[in-house]
């Protein structure tokens, strides 16, 4: 069974390799470059991970097409939404809840690589009722 400090771990281990990419390349580029070197460092780490996930929608019962994708989901468990914009926006929030939602995960990342620390301005970290729920 799955605990909060497992999770706990893997955000550690997700946001490391988060910093290891802004240290080497910085802000500026664009979030499809971001995302390639990510996902490499990822995979470095031994962590499994799927790229560009495509998210079910499911609408009154029916399963619909949609063009929704996540950008990274890790163990799993981690769903981690990457962003290269001015600044963190209530939107991209939202958009992170609705995936946990979704997804039935219980904990996500979003994170912004166009910042200069990304530790302190760069991510922010939500849980849903999921995550709560665990040991």
């Amino acid at each position: 069974m799955v605990t909060k400090k497992d999770i706990d771990d893997l955000t550690y281990l997700i946001m490391g390799c988060a910093i290891e990419v802004h240290k080497e390349l910085g802000p500026g580029l664009l979030e499809s470059v971001y995302h390639t070197c990510f996902v490499e460092e990822l995979a470095s780490k031994q962590l499994r991970y799927q790229s560009e996930l495509e998210v079910p929608i499911v609408y009154k019962g029916k399963q619909l097409s949609a063009n929704l994708r996540l950008d990274v989901l890790v163990e799993d468990l981690m769903v981690v939404e990457l962003k290269a914009v001015e600044k963190i926006m209530p939107v991209h929030q939202a958009q992170l809840l609705t995936y946990l939602k979704l997804l039935e995960k219980p904990k996500g990342i979003l994170i912004n690589f166009n910042c200069t620390n990304i530790f302190k301005e760069g991510q922010k970290t939500m849980v849903n009722d999921l995550y709560t729920l665990l040991p």
